[in-house]
C-alpha cells in the first residue's frame, strides 16, 4: 500500500487538519446537544415560535379563551383561506373550524402566504401550533 515514509507524510499532515489545538468543541458547534450545547431552531424556523420582537406579544395569551363556542358562519367552501382574510385575526382569540371536523380556539402571532401559527388552545393550556391555510375551513375572531 504505502511506505512507511508516505504513511509517515500523511499521518502528520492530516494530524492538522483534524486537530482543534485548545478550542472546545462547544465552540466550534454550539448549537448541537452533543457538541455540549441545547438544540434551539433558529428564529424563524418553522415549527418554532417566533423570537421576540416579531408582533405584539409573540407569547400566548395569559389568560384562557372564551368558554363559548362561536356560531360558525357559512362561508363559500373556498380551495384554501386567504391570507388577507385572516390577517385581522392576528394577536386575536380567534375560533378555527378545520377540514375534518376539528374545532378550536387559536391565538394567531404569525401569517405566511400558506400558513399559519400562533397558539392553539388545547383545553388546559396554549400550544404552539401552526398550520396550512388549506386546512383550515372557516374561522372567526373576536
Amino acid at each position: 500500500m504505502y511506505s512507511n515514509d508516505e504513511q509517515q507524510y500523511w499521518k502528520s499532515d492530516c494530524q492538522d487538519v483534524y486537530s482543534y489545538g485548545n478550542l472546545d468543541e462547544r465552540q466550534l458547534i454550539p448549537s448541537f446537544p452533543w457538541a455540549g450545547g441545547t438544540m434551539q431552531p433558529s428564529p424563524g424556523f418553522p415549527g418554532s415560535p417566533p423570537s421576540q420582537g416579531q408582533g405584539p406579544e409573540t407569547g400566548p395569551p395569559s389568560s384562557p379563551p372564551p368558554s363559548y363556542v362561536p356560531a360558525q358562519t357559512q362561508q363559500a367552501q373556498a380551495f384554501a383561506v386567504d391570507p388577507g382574510s385572516i390577517r385581522r385575526c392576528l394577536f386575536r382569540f380567534t375560533y378555527v373550524w378545520m377540514r375534518g371536523f376539528q374545532e378550536f380556539w387559536f391565538y394567531p402571532i404569525f401569517l405566511g402566504r400558506n400558513s399559519v401559527s400562533g397558539y392553539r388552545w388545547n383545553g388546559f393550556r396554549w400550544v404552539y401550533f401552526g398550520t396550512s391555510l388549506r386546512q383550515i375551513q372557516s374561522f372567526t375572531c373576536i
